[in-house]
């Protein structure tokens, strides 16, 4: 399971600058705020009800005072940071999960697919009032993962609010290593190719290139359906690569922390490779981050028509810096903005055309789970189970793409859009 939306990067995209010596009076302020810190710390080692050391008092300072700055900061101890370096690679062990903290409370941001997590029914906006009959009220973020990971096979169970529920669930989930498929396809209709984006890994991507040239062997590419919902983010140069697929030059994304003139932008590279062809993107509440550069992205440059949900707003830059003794700190250094100049950050991107998702039977949970569930069968090129079927190879994913436009409105209204751009695009 990943924690976070967060954007890793193991080199500070910033410079540090050297500010002018304080004042006799800010020196006086510093030297009072430390006197009143050790003042504390001893009094706590001395009399505290149970023995407890000042390195452990520091490092719970040090977890505090980093914490307290926003959701997204911590500090990571020298098992969380080797976790992390894990975590990007595409295979980790969990429930699949990506979660945040909001007044207190742990948030789902929103489950990977496939994942225990997915298949226990958890959805975006859901919160996590207990884990294993502990409260999360107050607890880190740090602290609610290392009480939902444990070892593959065994059971955490979550006391779990629906967004759209008055009354909690017990939810047990059997763990499990999680692999993440982070690029699936199915042929809607011939020279129509749905792309789903469930991560921003290693090799998104690279996936997603080789998922649309698999395709175009076989069939003149007409117009791409591509799903962002869902999708929690990962990393800031996949994203880039992503948008980059799509937009033939531009700034893609900019980053902007305290300091202006530390501005960073990222582009789009010139090459022959650029899908050209008409494009409209899904969003929701759980496409956050990476998802949210990349649809802004396309949005700003009139290369995608947006439709759906407003985006989770997760735009801010988290920084990594390791320490000398193997933690490290994850630091709030910067937001990110779109080619526009729009900040992501707590406002996500609104679609340019909003169509929330109709269940196909809002009475069944059942029917609420398809709502992003694209199964194996579904899935162009996927193994059989053995068993003869009676319908030939082109018949079946006929099929397939009749049952996901059946169980799905935002997937319908995306390609019949995604057929009316180029003659949307001769009348203007």
């Amino acid at each position: 399971m990943r924690v976070t939306l967060w954007i890793v990067t193991f080199l500070l995209l910033f410079t540090l600058t050297i500010a002018p010596a304080p004042s006799m009076a800010g020196r006086e302020d510093h030297f009072e705020a430390l006197k009143r810190f050790s003042q504390i710390l001893d009094l706590v080692e001395g009399h505290y009800v149970k023995p407890i050391s000042k390195k452990e008092l520091i490092d719970n300072s040090i977890k505090g005072m980093i914490e307290q700055l926003d959701p997204h900061s911590a500090y990571l101890t020298p098992e969380d940071f080797k976790e992390m370096q894990v975590d990007t690679a595409g295979k980790f062990s969990g429930i699949g999960i990506e979660i945040s903290q909001e007044q207190g409370r742990i948030l789902v941001v929103s489950p990977i697919e496939d994942t225990p997590a997915y298949k226990a029914g958890l959805l975006a906006g859901d919160l996590i009032l207990e884990i294993n009959g502990e409260s999360t009220q107050g607890m880190t973020l740090m602290d609610a993962v290392k009480r939902i990971r444990g070892e593959k096979g065994t059971t955490v169970t979550l006391l779990i609010l629906h967004k759209e529920s008055n009354k909690p669930v017990e939810v047990p989930i059997v763990r499990g290593t999680i692999p993440i498929v982070n690029v699936k396809s199915q042929s809607l209709e011939d020279g129509y190719l749905y792309l789903r984006l469930t991560k921003f890994q290693e090799s998104s991507t690279r996936n997603l290139r080789e998922e649309i040239e698999k395709y175009q062997k076989n069939h003149t590419l007409k117009g791409i359906v591509f799903d962002l919902r869902n999708n929690p983010g990962g990393l800031l140069g996949q994203a880039v690569s992503v948008a980059d697929t799509f937009i033939e030059d531009g700034t893609i994304v900019y980053i902007q922390g305290k300091d202006k003139a530390n501005r960073k932008d990222f582009y789009a590279t010139k090459n022959s490779n650029e899908i050209k062809v008409p494009l409209v993107t899904l969003i929701n509440a759980g496409s956050a981050s990476a998802s949210e550069i990349v649809a802004g992205a396309l949005q700003d440059h009139h290369r995608s028509l947006i439709v759906g949900e407003g985006s989770f707003g997760k735009g801010s830059v988290q920084t990594i810096i390791p320490m000398s003794d193997g933690s490290g700190i994850k630091l709030t250094t910067a937001l990110y903005y779109t080619p526009s100049g729009r900040s992501i950050q707590a406002t996500g991107i609104e679609p340019d055309l909003r169509i929330p998702f109709v269940a196909p039977n809002k009475d069944d949970d059942a029917g609420m789970r398809d709502r992003f569930t694209l199964r194996e069968k579904d899935l162009t090129r996927h193994l059989e189970n053995g068993s003869k079927s009676s319908k030939s190879g082109k018949d079946a994913d006929a099929e397939k793409a009749k049952d996901m436009l059946a169980r799905d409105n935002q997937i319908r209204m995306a390609l019949e859009l995604v057929k009316s751009l180029p003659k949307l695009r001769e009348i203007r």
